[in-house]
């Protein structure tokens, strides 16, 4: 069994290649992708060669860790059906090429209790199930406060925004100084920083992934408050001691998602509470996708981009 995939073969250069598949057993279930999307988190620092070292890292390797697709094989140990539709976060089924997440390719094998049984109206949507679990996440840790602004308005940035009014927090400020991104907001405002005078916010939430901000975020909070780290930083952080110490400042990481938050993100998707419209912006052919990892990473009015595999065969 083969597929066609998403390689990185070193720091930007990206191919679509031909890849031997790991046969299925009877945990497994075999997906025939339709969408997968482009992280412009983690997968940018492994296009730029920025990610830091952990291990099972190293070029080369197939990313993504967003796509939709549906079962057309499914074990005799699992209770999946051929024919569901189903989203993947991720494969390790290229033999020597890794999988960094390995979802990125037309066809996948993975274990059946790795993918999450979908709705078949969400479409293309479902491709930001990941990435809305990882803002979930955020919010929903245990003793977390709701954001009382969020720094940045990407995807990620919107959906913490959405699910924070979802789960019935008060809405958000949002920082942006971007024009591009500025509009988009629902049900909440977004502010160029420079034009906020607050320094009393209880909780913010920096999705920009900047590790410069420390200092003036930490010049924002009220005393006692909270600065959740959601991004992925590239760069080590540090901040001056003083300011923290007499706000009795406290810094949070909020990690990646649990199979948790899956779930209760997508029952938040479910009941309508919470919407995936407006935030993917680009589509590219799978074939194509050199070009569309250069848009996802250097436009900046690119907020979200799916390659559709549907022509690939």
């Amino acid at each position: 069994m083969e597929t066609i995939a998403v390689v990185l073969k070193q720091p930007e250069h990206v191919e679509v290649s031909r890849l031997a598949l790991t046969p299925p057993n009877a945990e497994d279930v075999v997906v025939d992708v339709d969408w997968s999307g482009v992280s412009t988190g983690t997968e940018r620092l492994l296009w730029s060669g920025r990610m830091p070292r952990f291990p099972g890292m190293g070029y080369p390797l197939v990313p993504g860790y967003e796509s939709v697709g549906r079962v057309v094989e499914a074990g005799s140990a699992t209770d999946l059906l051929a024919g569901q539709r189903v989203f993947v976060p991720g494969a390790k089924c290229f033999g020597e090429v890794r999988g960094l997440f390995g979802a990125s390719a037309s066809r996948l094998v993975v274990p059946a209790k790795r993918v999450v049984p979908l709705d078949q109206n969400l479409g293309d949507r479902a491709t930001l199930l990941a990435l809305a679990a990882t803002a979930y996440h955020a919010i929903a840790a245990r003793g977390a406060a709701a954001p009382d602004c969020i720094v940045g308005h990407g995807v990620l940035g919107r959906l913490l925004a959405r699910i924070s009014i979802a789960v019935r927090n008060d809405p958000p400020v949002v920082w942006e100084n971007n024009p591009a991104r500025i509009t988009g907001a629902v049900g909440y405002g977004v502010i160029d920083p420079e034009h906020d005078t607050r320094r009393d916010y209880k909780s913010i939430y920096d999705v920009s992934g900047d590790s410069s901000l420390l200092d003036s975020l930490i010049g924002r909070i009220a005393p006692g408050g909270e600065i959740v780290l959601a991004g992925f930083y590239s760069e080590p952080l540090s901040f001056a001691f003083p300011p923290a110490f007499m706000r009795e400042a406290r810094i949070r990481v909020a990690a990646e998602w649990q199979q948790s938050d899956l779930v209760a993100t997508k029952a938040l998707i479910e009941s309508g509470r919470l919407s995936l419209d407006g935030l993917i912006t680009h589509h590219h052919d799978a074939a194509s996708a050199p070009d569309a990892y250069r848009v996802a990473f250097e436009d900046p009015v690119c907020l979200k981009m799916v390659l559709n595999w549907s022509s690939i065969s």
